[in-house]
Order: structure tokens, then sequence, then C-alpha cells
């Protein structure tokens, strides 16, 4: 599922489309630490967070997808 980061410089809007989470959280960071754009967002397709609500999202899937296999009977 595809990716896009959005954000802000010199109150021109700027978007990538990243492949994955990762790639999309690593632009994120990037764009916001490094270059020091403004108002960064992540979106999914279907909602668009902030990095750090990103961050939670994508965490608590990772915690819910751990679960859930170590809830599934081994072969």
């Amino acid at each position: 599922m595809p990716f896009s980061v959005k954000a802000y410089y010199s109150d021109q809007p700027l978007t990538v489309t990243a492949e994955t989470a990762k790639e999309a959280f690593a632009k994120a960071i990037e764009w916001q630490v490094v270059e020091g754009f403004t108002n960064v967002n992540i979106s999914d397709g279907i909602k668009s967070y902030s990095i750090d609500g990103f961050a939670s999202v994508m965490a608590l899937q990772e915690i819910a997808n751990t679960v859930k296999a170590a809830a599934e009977p081994r072969k």
C-alpha cells in the first residue's frame, strides 16, 4: 500500500509517495528534522497522521500482529 508524505517549505506544498510505512516515516523525519519543513504528515490513503500519530498507529499494528502470531497454533 503506498503512503504519501506531505509538508510545506516556504509556504510551498511538497508531496512524495513511499511504498512502505518505513520509507514514509523515514522521509517524514528527514523533512521535519533535517530539512526543517513544517506541517509534515503521512497519509495511508484513508487517514492523515502527524509523525508521532503515525508512529503510534504503526507500533499498535506491530503489537497486534505479534499477539495474533502468538495466538495461532504452531505447525
